[in-house]
């Protein structure tokens, strides 16, 4: 069966390269209404190709802008002199109820809200529940829709936009592609609503200097972030191994190529691929102090078999390490032989009262549990 190119689309078809687990940006200037508040026009699209995939076993997360927009609408006075973060914050907070509304709406699986901050990505254990969090959701067949907790940011700690945020979640999640639902067709040679003769440029190898020079700024009074952010955010994306692809979302057309997965936009590539980027990061994090002991039937299993690390090979732990740290592996009968290294799942005290015992054993002994691997495999390299 043959499909016409979208209307007015100055983008050539390509195919979309397969992908298992994705994230969906979409900003303001897609949600929000003429008149203030948001509006269904676009996000019903979006919502289509969402589903198409879904109902596929693909598993999509969408980072979505909007709360201060529609919490706008429900309080249009203007804000006092000099409150503006205040202000903005209490539109966020009345605004997000709206949002997770207008997203429920279009879908027949329960939508889970999920609100971050500068301090959950930036420390490591509570960047570590998030991931967590956002796996189980997956897993129980819900749609999380993510959005920066305006409501308790401060300014010197935003996450700025959330262009950035999206690429952070693409990693959080592991995922193998970052969507941007944009209001311009893709990423063109200049800006092209100032300049007639800038050029549609469809993919990108890689992003140069030059490249993020052709980006403008904003184009919408609702959002936050220009073509700049996208494209920086699509930087942060490909050096983890995670293409990123840039379509007009107010583009009907567009938005259902893109359930057949074609896409009539810009390819943003990645650096190299995700195995290869995540390996490299486990391989050089800052390691904190401290040893994971393991016995000669972990050692095989893991390098054998490629195994998670369970509580019933470990021997000891030895420094302060706390849950989410980088840690050495080393095997008790060759202890000046590194064998891996890894973000624990347990800090050093809770690993010396669950060693050698087995998975299942670990709320009992904790009272607690964050999982059967006292390191999983896919966060460790073997060394």
């Amino acid at each position: 069966m043959s499909h016409t190119a979208p209307t007015a689309s100055p983008f050539p078809v390509q195919a979309l390269p397969s992908w298992r687990r994705a994230v969906l940006k979409v900003g303001s200037s897609l949600l929000a209404a003429d008149g203030g508040g948001l509006s269904p026009r676009h996000a019903l699209g979006l919502a289509q190709f969402v589903s198409a995939h879904v109902q596929t076993g693909r598993e999509i997360v969408i980072v979505s802008s909007g709360a201060v927009a529609a919490g706008r609408a429900i309080v249009p006075r203007a804000a006092e002199a000099g409150a503006a973060m205040a202000a903005r914050q209490a539109l966020a907070a009345l605004g997000q109820a709206q949002l997770i509304a207008l997203w429920q709406r279009f879908f027949e699986r329960p939508v889970a809200q999920v609100l971050l901050t500068h301090d959950d990505l930036r420390n490591r254990r509570r960047y570590l529940n998030a991931r967590a969090t956002l796996g189980e959701l997956l897993r129980l067949g819900a749609l999380p829709v993510v959005n920066e907790n305006d409501t308790v940011s401060v300014d010197e700690l935003k996450l700025g936009d959330n262009d950035n945020l999206a690429a952070t979640v693409a990693a959080l999640v592991d995922a193998e592609a970052l969507f941007i639902a944009t209001d311009i067709d893709g990423l063109y040679s200049a800006d092209p609503r100032t300049d007639p003769s800038a050029l549609p440029i469809a993919e990108v190898p890689e992003l140069t200097a030059q490249v993020l020079a052709m980006a403008g700024g904003s184009g919408s009074a609702a959002g936050t972030g220009g073509m700049r952010t996208k494209l920086e955010a699509a930087a942060k994306a490909g050096r983890l191994g995670i293409e990123t692809f840039l379509f007009n979302g107010r583009n009907a057309e567009v938005v259902r190529a893109l359930a057949r997965d074609q896409l009539y936009g810009t390819r943003l590539r990645a650096a190299q691929s995700r195995d290869a980027a995540r390996k490299y990061w486990l391989r050089h994090a800052p390691l904190e102090p401290g040893v994971i002991r393991i016995d000669a039937g972990a050692v095989q299993a893991m390098r054998g078999n490629g195994a998670s690390l369970l509580p019933g090979g470990v021997v000891d732990a030895e420094g302060g390490f706390r849950r989410g740290d980088m840690v050495e592996i080393r095997c008790r009968e060759q202890a000046d032989v590194l064998i891996a290294r890894g973000i624990t799942q347990y800090a050093a005290n809770d690993i010396r009262r669950i060693a050698g015992c087995h998975s299942r054993d670990i709320e009992g002994l904790l009272g607690y549990n964050y999982g059967g691997n006292v390191v999983h495999r896919d966060d460790l390299v073997l060394v």
